[in-house]
């Protein structure tokens, strides 16, 4: 569920073993190497790029279990496969206009394309391929073994991708909890004579620690915050830190030129420009998990543990609106949900279980993790970015969202 669970104090932390405490000792080791070769101290964006991503060494590259019950955090698809068929309904509407592929970027466990499949079968709707495209070695393996246990008729559709597909598909593009584990850039503001300064908040290394130190932004950095701070309402305090994530625009645009027709949902939690840079969220939303728990310093277990941050899906919206693509559909992941046909599904489900009361309690209590307020149904969005599509999307029918 990432990170809607509340920030836990770092004293109540399962330990480290031997194994876990030699291996972010690595990762720490080459991240520091990474900060001398850099003059002492570099941006969080790089920080956060080696923690998550060095080959052999980062959280998504090396071969920690992340997902599910014994991993750091649950995603809606390993919640319930509620959710994952859903989506399947929504991609179908799509695929029997495009005809064409799915492409699932980052497709964690592999659940989601087992049910998203799956359903797509039930509905006679199967795309040509089911692509994948993931930077993790160790999660393709675990994609492999899960989807080698479908169908030889859903199987033989799935093909990984280590990069975007040439030439460019026609259908669905898929990415769920994609856009959170992008590194991000840190600022802080400083009142200084005539008004408000941006500062860089990157990291050094001091005795045997990590530690945060503010130094001059990028231009790039300087100008996104400007008009971040331009679109507001209401002016930020001094002292305010944040987050923002440049890699929207050009992740964005290579997305946008390899899908020549069709739509891509994208699902993650965050909020639009002005709620999320709210005066009042002084300390940003920089969040790790660590054994399904959420806290807020990235320096300890390094590379053993995920780092996010929410999304501001104005950024997407207007990366996407500079690629050329339409945003089609804004909404909460409940009214996503409801408007897909969530309802109809629970109700057959719980029919299909009349004489399980276990079932049907466990059927009911996934629901309400997919659609309350204070579990994912609020925080989590799905935004749809269309290229020459323009039918109605039943997903976002209950509700449209300002962006």
């Amino acid at each position: 569920m990432h990170s809607m669970t509340s920030a836990a104090s770092v004293t109540t932390l399962p330990p480290l073993d031997a194994a876990q405490h030699a291996h972010s000792e690595r990762v720490a080791a080459h991240i520091r190497a990474f900060i001398a070769e850099h003059g002492g101290g570099i941006g969080f964006d790089a920080f956060m790029r080696l923690a998550l991503y060095a080959p052999g060494l980062g959280y998504y590259s090396a071969g920690a279990t992340k997902l599910g019950g014994d991993g750091d955090f649950v995603t809606a698809p390993e919640v319930s496969s509620l959710f994952s068929r859903c989506l399947a309904r929504q991609t179908a509407d799509i695929l029997r206009n495009t005809g064409g592929d799915v492409l699932e970027v980052g497709a964690g466990s592999g659940r989601m394309a087992a049910d998203v499949l799956t359903e797509l079968a039930t509905l006679d709707c199967l795309p040509a391929r089911y692509l994948i495209l993931e930077v993790s070695a160790d999660l393709a393996e675990r994609q492999r073994v899960r989807l080698a246990q479908l169908s030889p008729e859903l199987a033989r559709r799935v093909q990984w991708l280590d990069r975007w597909p040439e030439p460019p598909i026609r259908g669905v593009v898929l990415a769920n909890e994609v856009l959170d584990a992008m590194p991000v850039e840190r600022f802080v503001l400083r009142a200084q004579p005539g008004g408000i300064a941006v500062h860089a908040l990157g990291v050094a290394f001091e005795g045997d620690r990590f530690v945060w130190r503010e130094s001059s932004p990028s231009p790039e950095l300087m100008h996104a915050v400007a008009d971040i701070v331009e679109a507001l309402p209401a002016p930020l305090p001094e002292g305010y830190v944040s987050e923002v994530c440049l890699s929207f625009q050009p992740w964005i645009a290579s997305l946008a030129a390899h899908l020549e027709e069709g739509v891509a949902l994208l699902i993650d939690y965050g909020l639009p420009r002005a709620q999320l840079y709210h005066p009042e969220r002084i300390t940003g939303t920089l969040r790790c998990h660590f054994r399904h728990r959420a806290h807020d310093d990235p320096f300890i277990n390094v590379g053993l543990q995920d780092i996010t941050a929410w999304v501001d899906f104005t950024r997407v919206a207007e990366a996407a609106d500079s690629a050329g693509l339409a945003v089609q559909g804004f909404a909460t992941q409940a009214a996503f949900l409801i408007g897909a046909g969530i309802e109809a599904i629970l109700t057959a489900g719980l029919q299909d279980a009349a004489n399980d009361l276990q079932a049907q309690t466990r059927l009911a209590g996934e629901a309400r993790k997919l659609l309350l307020p204070g579990e994912m149904g609020e925080a989590f969005k799905v935004i749809a970015l269309a290229r020459h599509y323009e039918s109605p999307l039943a997903g976002f029918s209950t509700q449209a969202l300002a962006l």
